[in-house]
């Protein structure tokens, strides 16, 4: 079970990266690079989470983790990464099908956000919740995924 938990954070993390460079740089870089940067950017979070998570929880007694759980656990986190590649799909294909790179990046931050919603969703449920503590964790991923929205189409649109 802990396997499948770190999975749906990984992904819940990969999902809220995912959306906030697309909110940050949405409107700065063409869709390429914006793409390209999303996917670095989610592989250098990938390998620090990853360094952090073995030496601080699996090191012990002056003995690294072998590399068969090395290997799990790069698997395990390895959504945090693959969360992306929905939303850039859909950020590329906005792009490819003739809309400005503000409409593509907007399009793939709200598959982002949709992705967000979707993985709180199954988070929550996989923890139990039902009733308002369902929807309230839920509401809580969509309403991050509002706020990241409208930083990107008013706040940081404005700024420059």
């Amino acid at each position: 079970m802990r396997i499948a938990g770190r999975r749906r954070a990984a992904g819940i993390y990969g999902a809220i990266v995912t959306a906030a460079i697309l909110t940050a740089a949405g409107g700065q870089l063409p869709t390429v690079p914006l793409a390209i940067a999303v996917v670095v950017t989610l592989l250098v979070y990938w390998t620090a989470e990853e360094y952090a998570e073995l030496l601080g929880e699996h090191v012990h007694d002056g003995r690294v983790p072998g590399r068969a759980q090395i290997a799990a656990e790069l698997r395990a986190s390895w959504p945090m990464v693959t969360a992306s590649y929905g939303p850039l799909a859909v950020l590329l294909l906005v792009r490819l099908a003739g809309a400005e790179p503000m409409t593509a990046a907007n399009a793939g931050l709200t598959a982002a956000v949709v992705l967000l919603v979707c993985h709180a969703w199954s988070a929550a449920r996989a923890a139990r919740l039902r009733g308002p503590a369902l929807i309230g964790a839920t509401c809580a991923a969509g309403l991050l995924g509002v706020v990241m929205i409208l930083m990107k189409n008013f706040v940081l649109v404005r700024l420059h």
